[in-house]
């Protein structure tokens, strides 16, 4: 949520005849020159990855810098799931460099015959390279490119590795991707050592940010255990921090992914004791499951190949939610809770509260999309769908009370879910042609052009008032809401539905919610949430957030969700003013302009107190005003889902512990 977006005018007279002479200058090379083999680039080795670093990490911000441990770590529990594996060490050093650990096999030392080179040379130096190919040297591993710790080489300031092998330490050292010195022995170890050791420091040359967060990294390493039973992994943070000190944790889960569900519904009430767990394998793929329902209404279901995150699932979770529809139906029927006369459970009705992991190990994984959204092997499906099955139906007979809580709910969700359809369509933004209309209260723009519009959800009338005049009409939109909008995290959706201050947002939005959500109807490309700089602003802003990211995510993740930025602060002095907009900015200028009786400063308690030209000329004006966007991190979704849990759920001390360990990073709030 911290990434600064600056509105700027694009285009301008001294631009435009840049842009022109630059088009002239690319005209006139195709003009005397020929579009031959000589213009054809060739990148050598891992230059390409340098040239362009987004193709293999997706980013060179935080989530890219993060990407470099997770591809070395990946690495190391391939070892893990070979069986040769049991302890991952990763260390953030003093000055940012990294440090992973294990206790596997060692990269090979040997020459690889292809290469002409060590092999352990040929998998830091050269792209697609690796024992992940087929090779015999893994049965199932998570890289599917081969491209992990040749990237990561390449996009570090140096990078060395010491492999523990017979009784001997080799060594070897690259800079920016390229070799230092040959692969030497620089030592010796006990007989029975083995493992390999990758120190990396990432390149500021590359990455906007070269500092890594411990937050970041503990999430995916604790997620990392819960996938691999058994393996133990630990984080240290050896860096001097004033603040926070020295950092550890471990990680080590016999349960697996028991355990992960468990963990997950730490602050949620679960329907009953017992997280139920099923394995097996077939037709060559392992099959894990691990599921329990909550008496909430969200649902919580995350698919895992070889440790692989799925976030748009695949054919292992679509033959999950296959199963686990057709045995609560058949049980269901079975035992008379279903009545002959009632309509089938859907599958959303029986997923209502639940949260489940599903994780298969497969030889050849095949996804859709070098990012590994979605999985595409047919095989999948029947392997858990059949699993699940006759393991959940074995279940249900033996744990009757369980099923039949699970049923009942099932048909409440259904009950409410008939009344929701209704009223959404009530909620649905029909045509002109249709007599429906916007809400009363949105103050809509004249332009009907997405690209060029934006909305501002504001909190109250008095700051709605305020930015209604304050703003451009053209491209600004002001839908001013009446108090704290319904708490979405303890409703159903018929209740949702039913909220006027919901409903006039899904209604303005245009995409509609939940399964009738369409992104291309979207009517607004900027959706700017503007409240109060005090706790009741933030909390309707969570509130908000809660909304958007249970039953809108997609609008987060494609970015058209900010917060406004209104100031903190009005400093004026000898008819020249100033805005703050943290206590830290107004004492620079206090120190700037001096300290004394001449000074007028006011503190904005709200927006309401500011008149229109001052809601312009600070919060509004693309010209001058900051927003921050809303991001979501899918590497981290369900310590993302945790957190609005732990925010909006029905239990107090979790919330309460949240805010305690958190209440030093707030600023500027009238506590």
């Amino acid at each position: 949520m911290d990434e600064q977006i600056f509105d700027r005018q694009q285009e301008t007279d001294e631009e435009g005849r840049k842009i022109l002479e630059n088009l002239q200058e690319i005209e006139s090379e195709h003009v005397e020159g020929e579009y031959g083999a000589d213009q054809i680039q060739i990148l050598e080795g891992l230059e390409a990855v340098r040239k362009r670093p987004g193709m293999y990490i997706g980013t060179t911000s935080l989530r890219g810098l993060h990407h470099l441990v997770y591809e070395i770590v990946d690495n190391s529990v391939d070892e893990a799931l070979a069986g040769y594996c049991n302890t991952i060490e990763v260390h953030i050093n003093p000055g940012n460099s990294i440090t992973v650990i294990d206790n596997g096999r060692g990269i090979p030392v040997g020459i690889n015959h292809k290469a002409g080179l060590p092999a352990v040379e040929v998998v830091f130096t050269v792209l697609h390279a690796g024992g992940k190919f087929g090779g015999g040297g893994y049965k199932v591993s998570g890289g599917l490119h081969g491209v992990g710790a040749s990237v990561v080489n390449a996009l570090s300031t140096w990078l060395e590795v010491d492999i523990y092998h017979e009784g001997k330490v080799y060594n070897q050292r690259y800079e920016r991707g390229n070799v230092c010195y040959p692969l030497k022995v620089i030592g010796n170890c006990e007989a029975d050592k083995s493992g390999t050791k990758v120190s990396f420091q990432p390149d500021p040359e590359i990455f906007e940010d070269t500092k890594f967060e411990y937050d970041t990294l503990k999430n995916r390493l604790r997620e990392m255990a819960f996938l691999t039973k058994g393996l133990k992994i630990e984080l240290f943070d050896d860096r001097e921090d004033e603040e926070a000190g020295k950092r550890h944790h471990t990680f080590h889960y016999e349960g697996g992914i028991k355990e992960f569900v468990s963990y997950l519904n730490e602050n949620k009430t679960a329907l009953y004791e017992k997280v139920m767990y099923f394995e097996g394998k077939r037709d060559d793929v392992y099959v894990e499951v691990a599921m329990q329902h909550n008496d909430g209404y969200n649902e919580m279901v995350y698919g895992f190949v070889n440790n692989i995150n799925t976030p748009e699932g695949g054919t292992h979770v679509e033959g999950f939610k296959q199963a686990i529809t057709k045995t609560f139906n058949t049980y269901g029927r079975a035992n008379k809770i279903i009545k002959d006369n009632e309509q089938n459970l859907s599958g959303e009705d029986i997923r209502e509260g639940i949260t489940a992991i599903i994780s298969i190990k497969i030889e050849d994984p095949q996804f859709e999309g070098q990012t590994k959204q979605k999985l595409g092997n047919s095989v999948a499906r029947p392997a858990v769908e059949n699993i699940v099955r006759e393991q959940l139906t074995y279940f249900l007979e033996q744990n009757p009370a369980v099923a039949k809580s699970i049923v009942e709910k099932s048909l409440m969700a259904q009950r409410a879910r008939d009344a929701a359809r209704k009223a959404r369509d009530m909620a649905r933004r029909k045509t002109p042609l249709e007599g429906a209309a916007l809400p009363g209260k949105l103050a809509d723009c004249s332009d009907k052009d997405p690209r060029n519009c934006e909305i501002y959800i504001v909190e109250g009338d008095s700051a709605g008032g305020s930015a209604k005049s304050a703003r451009s009409r053209a491209t600004q939109a002001i839908l001013p809401l009446r108090g704290k909008i319904l708490n979405v995290e303890k409703a159903r959706l018929d209740k949702i539905y039913a909220n006027a201050e919901i409903k006039a947002m899904i209604t303005a939005f245009g995409t509609g919610i939940h399964e009738d959500f369409d992104i291309s109807k979207l009517r607004y490309h900027k959706i700017i949430i503007m409240t109060d700089a005090d706790v009741d602003g933030a909390h309707i802003a969570t509130l908000m957030l809660t909304f958007l990211y249970r039953f809108m995510p997609e609008l987060i993740r494609q970015g058209y969700v900010y917060l406004a930025q209104p100031p903190l602060y009005k400093l004026e002095k000898n008819k020249k003013i100033w805005y703050a907009y943290s206590d830290e900015e107004l004492n620079l200028i206090l120190t700037e302009v001096g300290r004394d009786q001449n000074n007028k400063i006011q503190r904005y308690k709200g927006l309401g107190e500011m008149d229109a030209d001052q809601l312009w000329e600070t919060t509004m004006d693309p010209e001058r005003r900051v927003l921050l966007r809303v991001n979501m991190d899918e590497d981290a979704e369900s310590e993302l889902d945790m957190t609005f849990t732990t925010l909006m759920g029905d239990k107090v001390e979790p919330r309460r512990e949240f805010i305690e360990a958190n209440a030093k990073y707030v600023q500027n709030l009238d506590i």
